[in-house]
């Protein structure tokens, strides 16, 4: 097609799309991520003519989506919780749902002067909200892989915020105690893979992804290695399987038999996030 413009395009990718039995939603997200639109920028360019490269790229960007390929891979970068953060193949894709895990820590803590420690932080996605919404925060990002905390760290001077980062497999080379530790570890069971979609398991990292014991196995590690790094009142704040409460609520009661466990629902009525109060 020549002088195709805007609306031609997302026309088009919307038909493909459907065609592939895909969600055609990601027309409009491929099309406004690569012209760094909002959705009202879109709407005034309806009718410009794209240049024979963006149609190209767009095209190209469509078709690998049909494949399999994940939207926010093909544009490098995801939305979080109001952030632009950059994606690759080395990090998840942050979730809306752990957006909530987010917003339940903020409503818990108006302290300007809180430690927090973001364990398995991938695109820094949680720690740098955080840090983001509570700019005097002393914040620490951790991950076990450099390649996910050098992402972290480009997101981190992207935003143009400060935090300490380090490697380390959960509390290994962690120095220091905490108000508050957040957690979205790894916690599908291996078995649960044919249930999941394809571009993830394809695409997204499968140490990310999966722990052994039905998906328990970091949960269990992390509450034997809290000890320590706990200030007084401090809080652990974790996202789960929706089929986990029950499991990792009895984890950490048994660790810690004086601290408080709390199971939280999902705007969709799951359990999906624990805290535990020390």
């Amino acid at each position: 097609m020549d002088n195709v413009t805007v609306f031609k395009a997302q026309k088009w990718a919307f038909s493909f799309i459907a065609e592939h039995q895909k969600e055609t939603s990601a027309a409009e997200l491929l099309l406004q991520g690569q012209m760094n639109w909002s959705t009202t920028e879109m709407l005034v360019h309806y009718q410009d003519v794209l240049s024979q490269e963006q149609w190209a790229l767009f095209k190209a960007n469509v078709i690998k989506y049909c494949q399999g390929w994940p939207a926010q891979y093909l544009l490098g970068k995801a939305n979080f919780f109001g952030l632009e953060l950059k994606v690759t193949e080395d990090t998840l894709i942050p979730r809306q749902e752990t957006e909530e895990l987010v917003e339940w820590i903020l409503a818990d803590h108006k302290n300007p002067e809180l430690t927090v420690l973001d364990i398995g932080t991938g695109t820094g996605a949680i720690g740098l909200s955080l840090k983001t919404e509570r700019p005097t925060w002393q914040v620490t990002l951790s991950d076990i892989s450099p390649k996910a905390l050098a992402i972290a760290k480009e997101n981190q001077a992207r935003l143009n915020v400060t935090t300490t980062l380090v490697e380390s497999d959960l509390l290994t080379n962690i120095v220091g105690t905490f108000d508050v530790i957040v957690s979205n570890p790894p916690y599908i069971a291996t078995d649960e893979a044919d249930l999941m979609d394809e571009s993830v398991l394809k695409h997204e990292p499968k140490t990310a992804l999966f722990a052994p014991d039905n998906g328990l196995y970091l949960y269990k590690q992390l509450a034997k290695q809290l000890t320590g790094h706990l200030r007084p009142h401090a809080t652990l704040y974790l996202e789960i399987g929706f089929k986990q409460a029950k499991a990792v609520t009895e984890i950490f009661a048994q660790e810690f038999p004086h601290a408080t466990v709390q199971v939280k629902q999902d705007i969709t009525g799951h359990d999906r996030m624990v805290k535990v109060s020390f």
